[in-house]
């Protein structure tokens, strides 16, 4: 390690939430150095050619409905440093076989028009989340706290009785058609869990409300430039970032009052295990890693050919017909089988991001959920899906990239088995991830934190794990003080 200078803190690992908890801490005044393993920043949030010259490809995290959503993200000042959001017209299509389409607007109005019988009913039950939406935001996008929740129970009410549940039983007593309930089950499938498993709804609820509320825009350029826009601004801050190095021992760090980890329980235990109790450490071994994804991205001789033109509107779209056929596929993928019909989600940016592809070409972004550490390529059961929407999809294909689950890992150390969300988030690991205390990001080692996606609020680039344990690295760092 070429630098000795002692900081206040040192935070291991550069994605999203490893640059919020340094910008947390540098705003608060504390010196601070990032170290990432690779040569780029970015964990999972990330663009690179991968395909063909050209056209490039945000390698994990795409779309980012939590990311515009974060209360940390949106006190930043990020379009200084180079942050556009792009906002398709629509947000997410979800297509069926006989040729309509359920389609999430950000106005309720012309989703409601897409849903047919049950147009009413989500009125009726989304209308009163959306007026709440920032009070859920800050309740529910971080670490349980019941102060926060108490100022406002009725608000909150309506969204955590619904959000308990299962996916498969909110649809079931919410919508009586075919519509809603599909679109539902696709927003629900986010959470990788069964929909028959509670809270599977909690994930349809806020991606859903999101959707409405500040919809499912992406960086135009690619998702890289997330990460460039918080690395800039933390410099700007007097914050340090160091690449190339990977961090396997807290012996070979600089001297510092606290470290904060933006990784997951195992590798937490191989760097930094002989400084933890044997307890604790008996609890991080126990910790319950989610399923995989399999994913491809494209280079496209043109758009995609999808038979309903509502998909050609929509940044993200969900393939996977009705509520039934979705819940299928995800109950096969937890049970350790391979769903012959999976259910897709593909992005496709360079639609309304021509920056992302040479003219008259375009990109397209696909993955699929299949068991933990698998190496199954489902390459073949993935494009029959699309094609089954977008017939004449393969004739457009220049080039592809394939990632299965191992290959996830060895891009992203925090991808264990390639789940993309730090840990399984049923109700077990939703606010109590990475082991039951009351800050969930402390360790009983004063000076050691975890700032991942395996601390609440979970998976997704919005920055608040990374946010929430700075606050707790710094009340903590003034206690002893």
């Amino acid at each position: 390690m070429s630098t000795h200078n002692k900081h206040d803190a040192v935070v291991i690992g550069s994605g999203p939430n490893g640059l919020a908890a340094a910008i947390t801490l540098a705003r608060a005044g504390r010196s601070v150095i990032v170290f990432e393993a690779k040569d780029t920043i970015g964990g999972g949030s990330r663009s690179k050619e991968l395909t063909l010259p050209g056209f490039v490809h945000d390698i994990c995290s795409a779309i980012h409905p939590l990311g515009i959503a974060s209360p940390f993200m949106r006190s930043l000042p990020l379009a200084k440093y180079g942050l556009e959001w792009v906002h398709p017209p629509a947000q997410v299509a979800h297509p069926f076989d006989d040729g309509s389409t359920a389609v999430l607007y950000q106005s309720i109005g012309e989703t409601i028009a897409t849903l047919g019988s049950d147009a009413s009913a989500y009125q009726h039950h989304m209308a009163p989340l959306i007026a709440h939406w920032d009070t859920i935001v800050d309740a529910f996008l971080g670490p349980l706290r019941p102060a926060a929740m108490m100022r406002h129970p009725f608000a909150l009410a309506g969204f955590g009785l619904a959000a308990i549940r299962s996916a498969r039983s909110l649809a079931e007593a919410w919508f009586k058609g075919k519509h809603a309930p599909a679109l539902f089950a696709g927003l629900s499938a986010h959470s990788m869990l069964p929909l028959e498993q509670a809270p599977s709804a909690a994930f349809g609820l806020m991606l859903g409300l999101s959707g409405h509320v500040g919809g499912w825009p992406f960086p135009r350029g690619g998702s890289q430039y997330i990460v460039h826009a918080l690395a800039s601004y933390l410099r700007s801050l007097g914050g340090e970032i160091v690449t190339s190095v990977e961090v396997t021992s807290l012996e070979m760090l600089p001297a510092a009052q606290t470290y904060l980890f933006d990784v997951t329980p195992r590798q937490l235990l191989r760097i930094a295990g002989n400084h933890l109790p044997a307890r604790y450490q008996h609890q991080l071994q126990r910790y319950r890693y989610g399923p995989g994804a399999f994913k491809l991205d494209y280079a496209l001789d043109g758009p995609i050919p999808w038979k309903a033109q509502e998909c050609t509107q929509a940044g993200t779209v969900h393939l996977g017909n009705t509520f039934s056929e979705i819940a299928e596929s995800e109950w096969a993928v937890t049970h350790g089988q391979y769903p012959d019909n999976p259910y897709v989600l593909v992005a496709q940016q360079s639609l309304f991001d021509p920056t992302r592809a040479p003219e008259g070409k375009q990109t397209a972004w696909a993955y699929c959920h299949i068991p933990n550490g698998s190496d199954y390529d489902m390459t073949e059961r993935m494009e029959a899906q699309i094609e089954r929407f977008a017939p004449g999809f393969r004739d457009r294909i220049l080039a592809r990239h394939a990632m299965s689950p191992r290959d996830l890992e060895q891009y992203n150390a925090n991808y264990i088995g390639g789940d993309i969300n730090g840990g399984a988030q049923d109700f077990l690991q939703l606010f109590t991830r990475p082991t039951v205390r009351i800050s969930p990001y402390t360790t009983p080692n004063e000076r050691i934190y975890l700032c991942s996606s395996s601390t609440p609020p979970g998976g997704g680039v919005h920055g608040m794990c990374g946010y929430y344990a700075a606050l707790a690295a710094i009340a903590h760092t003034d206690k002893r003080k």
